[in-house]
């Protein structure tokens, strides 16, 4: 065994420690740098290591790296306790659009889970008519798209009972092994250790469970096929939004020479009919709306006052905080229109990544789990610069909304100037290589 090999399992060993701190405490900014650091210098001397070798230690380190988010309940995140009510409503045969958690025509499907009885712990919300629960914002109806509805009542139907927030981290887990094997088959061990081994996959996609990870699968699944990808594609839309940003990689380049409609009609018509059909049930059990709390949700993030919180922030280090919204709409539209025009065709998960990193780069999310994509879409490209997004939103949840001035704003500059230098680093390569195609050298 090579000692490149040998450091690397020792400080896949250490990560494993940070890890199991991580999960089973506090969020705590230090340990999540440290995580981080070292998920670094394991990938740095990973380049020396033979493949055939790398892939054990990338699908074994993987695999356990992963596991280690179910040692605990949810370490920093409430969102899995909804999608467990939302699973339980609809288990009762009711919509999760219809009422709200804290609604008295719901009681009898309350237990001392979701609502404890004694509400002295941390982290519980209050119900208007007394008492408490785990649920976050109890007093709004839900956001998930049905998709993800599907996912939740799933997870309730093979639940047994007091299994509690165990099943959704184990659904987490063996999604985010799949995206691995599919990502160690598609781009190689060597690349496929930007998600094996990134912080970010046990503790948002296992331990804290969120939902993003099933969108995640269902891209990789779709740039991993040809036949299904516009259908899986809108799927991955219709359980969480943020794929939709996948969707202009699908059909890069498919303005290149005019308007390549089959490339489009192949895409475009089996995704919009994969999100119609998931609403169609929903929007015909439902009498309130399927959007539930998605606008209100945007005006909470302070999309719309950006001067007001943590978005926008690298915008509003060059521009006047009011020009942000309209200048990250008009660079993200930019960005679309390039890939549309000059990306690769035959590397579509390169232009989605393009855009899904522009947008998280743009509009500063404060949540690190909407990056999970990201480091997928990287891991699949082989761009370890994009990596940075992940961080920086870790950094953005970690610091929270209330610290000004925030960390986030120097990590997601930071994160800029990486996509940024690579490339120009990689354009520069690209152009003095002979023989390369025009393609190749606008990627």
């Amino acid at each position: 065994m090579s000692r490149h090999m040998l450091f690397v399992g020792g400080v896949l060993l250490a990560l494993a420690a940070v890890l199991i701190k991580i999960v089973t405490g506090p969020p705590a900014l230090g340990w999540y740098v440290l995580a981080w650091a070292l998920f670094a210098a394991a990938l740095w001397p990973a380049r020396r290591v033979p493949e055939r070798r790398l892939t054990a230690l990338v699908v074994t380190g993987g695999i356990a790296l992963t596991a280690i988010g179910l040692a605990a309940p949810p370490s920093s995140s409430t969102d899995s306790y909804r999608y467990a009510w939302d699973g339980r409503v609809q288990g009762a045969g009711i919509s999760p659009y219809d009422h709200v958690p804290a609604d008295p025509a719901l009681v009898p499907l309350r237990d001392d889970w979701l609502f404890p009885p004694e509400c002295t712990a941390s982290g519980l919300w209050p119900l208007p008519d007394g008492g408490c629960t785990r649920i976050n914002r109890p007093t709004v109806p839900t956001i998930y798209p049905p998709v993800a509805q599907g996912y939740f009542l799933l997870v309730h139907w093979l639940s047994p009972d007091g299994v509690r927030h165990k099943a959704l981290q184990l659904g987490g887990w063996v999604m985010a092994v799949l995206v691995l094997l599919a990502l160690c088959r598609q781009a190689g061990a060597r690349s496929a250790a930007y998600w094996a081994w990134c912080p970010a996959v046990p503790v948002e996609a296992v331990n804290n469970a969120h939902v993003d990870m099933l969108g995640v699968l269902l891209v990789v699944l779709a740039f991993c096929t040809v036949r299904a990808r516009g259908a899986l594609l809108g799927a991955a839309v219709a359980a969480k939004l943020l794929p939709a940003t996948a969707l202009p990689g699908a059909l890069s380049g498919a303005l290149a020479n005019g308007v390549a409609w089959r490339r489009v009609f192949r895409v475009a018509v089996p995704a919009a009919l994969a999100v119609g059909l998931a609403y169609v049930p929903y929007v015909l059990a439902a009498r309130a709306p399927v959007a539930g709390y998605l606008l209100g949700y945007l005006r909470e993030e302070r999309y719309e006052a950006p001067g007001d919180g943590n978005r926008y922030v690298v915008l509003r280090l060059v521009m006047p905080d009011s020009w942000a919204p309209y200048a990250a709409i008009l660079l993200l539209a930019l960005v679309v229109l390039h890939v549309l025009r000059h990306g690769d065709p035959e590397r579509p998960w390169h232009g989605a990544l393009v855009v899904t990193g522009s947008l998280l780069l743009l509009f500063t999310p404060g949540y690190s789990w909407y990056a999970l994509l990201v480091v997928a879409l990287a891991a699949m490209d082989g761009r370890w610069e994009w990596l940075g997004v992940a961080l920086a939103g870790a950094i953005a949840y970690v610091a929270g909304p209330a610290a000004h001035p925030s960390p986030a704003t120097a990590c997601y500059a930071a994160a800029t100037l990486a996509v940024l230098i690579g490339w120009a680093v990689r354009r520069s390569s690209a152009t003095r290589r002979p023989g390369r195609t025009a393609a190749v050298s606008n990627s």
